[in-house]
């Protein structure tokens, strides 16, 4: 079997906005969102908390296959060397063919590139394939916070996780 060429990783435009909320109400499952699910009218997919320069997209054969967010986990000059992930998404029909880690990967390079010294995410505990993910990619858990979200009717562990870089 011919293996497969790895995603394409490039900072977001401003173009790609109505793309990436489709694949991301697409991509919606309270395995791993807190927010309900997307209603029309949609909001813009980029705003003031994530414009385009925070966010990487993959590219697979010339489509959109996921995307990553990156941010601050305050507005405090005192935390500006920690990034966050704040948001990861792959299209279903990419699933299994590295996008989320090579995402992962260039979040954890670009944060570097820009002065970072750590980078953290949240996940929600029963989101086992994510938090697998992030762990092989270095990530360990920092805190829980037990049962913090009622998710379709069962309480659901947020996990603090990190690294330095």
């Amino acid at each position: 079997m011919p293996e497969l060429p790895p995603p394409h990783i490039r900072t977001a435009r401003p173009d790609d906005d109505g793309e990436l909320g489709l694949l991301d109400r697409l991509a919606w499952s309270h395995l791993h969102a807190v927010m309900p699910e997307p209603q029309p009218p949609y909001a813009p997919f980029f705003s003031e908390r994530h414009t385009p320069e925070d966010c990487l997209v993959a590219e697979l054969d010339g489509r959109l296959a996921g995307y990553v967010h990156l941010g601050f986990p305050t507005p405090l000059d005192s935390n500006r060397h920690v990034r966050q992930i704040q948001g990861l998404a792959v299209a279903e029909e990419a699933r299994g063919r590295g996008v989320g880690r090579a995402l992962v990967r260039a979040a954890v390079e670009v944060s570097h590139r820009r002065g970072a010294r750590r980078i953290t995410l949240r996940v929600l505990g029963h989101n086992t394939p994510a938090r697998a993910l992030y762990e092989a990619e270095g990530f360990v858990v920092e805190g829980i916070l037990p049962e913090e979200f009622l998710l379709d009717g069962a309480y659901v562990d947020d996990v603090f996780m990190g690294r330095f870089l």
